[in-house]
Formats: C-alpha cells, structure tokens, sequence
C-alpha cells in the first residue's frame, strides 16, 4: 500500500497532462470539453465509493466487526466528496455547453439525491449518542443508497433526459483515441486516489476509535 499513494500522484499528474495538452479540444464543446477528464472519473468513482461502502455496511451488519464499519465509514465520506465534485464540475460544464447551471434532469437529481443521502448518512452516524447504533443506522442507509446507483446509471435510456448517454459502450467507443487516452488515465488515477484515501482514513477510524475506548477505560473503573 506504500506504492498506491506516488502511484497515484503520478497518474494524477500524467493524467492532467494529457487532460490540458496531449488531447484535442471537442469540435462542438470546445476546451469545455476538458472538465469530462475530471467530470467523468469522479462519477465512475463515485459509484466504486458506493458499492465498497455498501458491501463493508451489509458485512458490519452480518459480522458487527469494527473493521467493516472503518472502511465504511471512510468509503461513505468519499461518496460525498466524488459526487460533489462531479455535481460541481457538471454545473461549471453545463453551464456555458447547456445554457443553464442546473436543470431537473433526470440524471443530475438522481446523482444529487444520491449526494444527499450519503450526507445523511454521514449525520446519522454522527448524530447518533451511542456509536454502535450510528454505525448500524449508517450502514442501513448506506444500502439504501446504493439503490439509487442503477437509477442513475440507466436514468439517461430509462427516462427523456438532457444528459448525454454513455460515449464508452461495449459496442462503440465515441470519441477521439487522444480523448479515450486521457479519460482512462484519469479514471486509473482516480481509482488509485480512491484507494489510498480509503485505507488512510479506515486506518484513522481505527485510531480514533481505540482512542475513544482508551479514554472511556479509567471512567468505566
């Protein structure tokens, strides 16, 4: 794990490069274009945030080991910071390509409702006095978002929506080989984030909870 961090510094870096120079601006959308190298991997991550909280919350609740409540807890926070950077980076793209900052669209508010729900979860959990019922009551929500994730991955067939669909499909990949080039660095990059963020802050959730067990012992004598 010591090589995910600078491994994921340099993707971030090669990524940037071939985000704002080795890859062509869009023929209709132009240098706005290049918000889609951040837009895009976000989103993408944002859903792997999701499934991890997920899959760690139905194991606390199954096991009730603390480790699983670490990971998803910190996979939790880390829905909230990728979903907010994808909704931000939609808003600054679409506001100049779509004319507005936000429109009810049918992707964009499942993708916010998805947001809001992981920030409640984050509250539940915080709000809650004793810290074994918070982690309960935050891996149930955490599943309950996690049903949101197909809604919003199929809302752009499912529904008449402004969002365009998915440019990387099994059949067809619509864009330029400089273009797909940049957006899978970026997406390994972010990936790679993901990764170091998310065994950084477990293992500061452990700490922290030693350390509240730890102060509660000499009360508890």
């Amino acid at each position: 794990m010591r090589l995910v961090g600078p491994a994921a510094l340099a993707a971030l870096a090669a990524g940037l490069y071939l985000a704002l120079w080795a890859s062509p601006p869009d023929a209709f959308q132009g240098h706005y274009v290049r918000l889609m190298y951040v837009h895009v991997p976000a989103a993408w991550v944002a859903y792997l945030a999701v499934g991890v909280a997920a899959v760690a919350s139905l194991l606390y609740l199954w096991r009730r080991r603390p480790a699983y409540d670490y990971v998803a807890h910190s996979a939790a926070e880390l829905v909230v910071l990728f979903t907010g950077l994808a909704l931000a980076t939609g808003m600054i793209w679409g506001r100049p390509v779509w004319g507005v900052w936000w429109t009810w669209d049918a992707r964009l508010v499942s993708t916010a409702i998805l947001f809001l729900i992981y920030v409640g979860c984050l509250l539940v959990r915080g709000l809650a006095a004793d810290r074994e019922r918070g982690a309960r009551l935050a891996a149930v929500v955490a599943l309950v978002g996690a049903l949101d994730v197909p809604i919003i991955h199929f809302s752009v067939l499912w529904f008449r929506t402004l969002h365009q669909t998915a440019s990387i499909t099994r059949r067809e990949v619509s864009m330029a080989p400089e273009m797909l080039a940049a957006l899978l660095v970026n997406l390994l990059a972010f990936a790679l984030l993901f990764l170091y963020l998310v065994t950084l802050r477990a293992r500061l959730a452990r700490l922290e909870a030693e350390r509240a067990e730890a102060a509660l012992e000499p009360q508890a004598r």
